[in-house]
């Protein structure tokens, strides 16, 4: 059965968030943190989204103090090490019309972190919540790390893939083959070039290059910094887009320059946004660069409007909006599932 990965811009009917609890990194900024998640719930919402939010068992009392009564979330209370559920939540293909979760292993990104609990998160909750049985991957991989467009073009870069503390030895010729088999890629562009200081992930693609549905290609540059340590390497990697995919056209983000309070250099990318339905929500950090970037993203994306939200505390912690996310395409839910979030804030009773 020939199934697809879905492009991100396809009709959603939720968005998967893990409501960051006092045993995460988010500990130091945790009331911020949740403030921040709080107003990414009310956006999603306003973009016709209900969210799907993994809620640990100890903020399960205090979790409704937080949200709107009316609001449209299901509560998963669930167990996990952390909060970046973009690269350990399910994907979804279309298959013939039906829509399938897929599931790689997860290992915090090269055995960096521990990740035990987030690798058994959909066989736990999420894939309880789906309509079609899933497909499993026996390598790993983060969704962070996979872009796709409607022509089933697959985005990735080599310094992710090849790092051996993922899948030891797997050449890409492998992960060409599992990318075809199991998210039905038909072409697949590995990049060679660009990666953001402070990024853990090893060049996530999603903190570099994202397709648009009109050939349009949006990429974290530095124009705007030609003195900047990264300008070379993100020059090059629209060099590389060009040679890569000539007939798309180029949306250059500018470049933030963000620091912790230790003085390193923070991954703050306008390029980790979520597209929901009709809207963008596009991470903002506080900086002069916000403005230029939403400007650039209105070009890019000419039917959708583009929704700012404050991305500051979360890329204290190294990643941003579209890492703390993953959106479920439309049918993928059971009905039932699907019809109690959109009734107002609900506890979902797991078996």
């Amino acid at each position: 059965m020939h199934h697809q990965l879905i492009p991100e811009w396809e009709p959603i009917e939720a968005v998967i968030l893990a409501w960051p609890h006092p045993h995460t990194d988010w500990a130091p900024w945790l009331e911020t943190a949740r403030q921040t998640y709080v107003k990414l719930i009310e956006q999603v919402n306003l973009a016709n989204v209900g969210v799907v939010l993994l809620v640990s068992e100890d903020d399960l009392t205090d979790i409704q103090l937080y949200l709107p009564v009316n609001a449209n979330v299901l509560i998963v209370p669930a167990i996990f090490n952390d909060t970046w559920v973009r690269d350990y939540a399910f994907l979804t293909c279309n298959a013939e019309g039906k829509k399938i979760p897929v599931e790689f292993r997860f290992n915090g990104w090269g055995n960096k972190f521990s990740a035990i609990d987030d690798n058994h998160v959909n066989q736990r909750y999420l894939f309880n919540l789906c309509r079609h049985a899933a497909v499993h991957s026996n390598i790993v991989a983060e969704g962070g790390a996979l872009e796709i467009d409607a022509n089933g073009h697959l985005l990735s870069t080599s310094l992710c893939l090849l790092n051996p503390e993922r899948n030891g030895e797997l050449t890409l010729a492998q992960y060409h083959d599992e990318f075809t088999q199991k998210l039905g890629a038909k072409y697949i562009t590995i990049f060679e070039q660009g990666h953001l200081e402070g990024d853990d992930t090893d060049g996530h693609i999603d903190t570099l290059v994202r397709f648009t549905p009109n050939k349009g290609l949006v990429i974290q540059a530095a124009y705007n910094r030609e003195e900047d340590p990264h300008f070379g390497s993100l020059h090059a990697l629209c060099k590389e887009c060009e040679a890569q995919l000539p007939n798309h056209r180029q949306f250059h983000l500018p470049l933030p320059a963000m620091y912790n309070d230790e003085g390193d250099r923070l991954p703050a990318s306008y390029a980790n946004f979520l597209i929901c339905n009709d809207r963008i929500l596009l991470p903002i950090y506080q900086q002069p660069e916000d403005d230029m970037a939403i400007s650039v993203m209105q070009l890019a994306y000419p039917n959708h409007k583009i929704v700012p939200v404050d991305c500051a505390v979360l890329v204290q912690q190294y990643g941003s909006l579209h890492c703390i996310s993953m959106q479920i395409p439309r049918d993928t839910l059971k009905p039932e599932v699907a019809s109690q979030i959109k009734n107002g804030v609900s506890v979902y009773a797991t078996k």
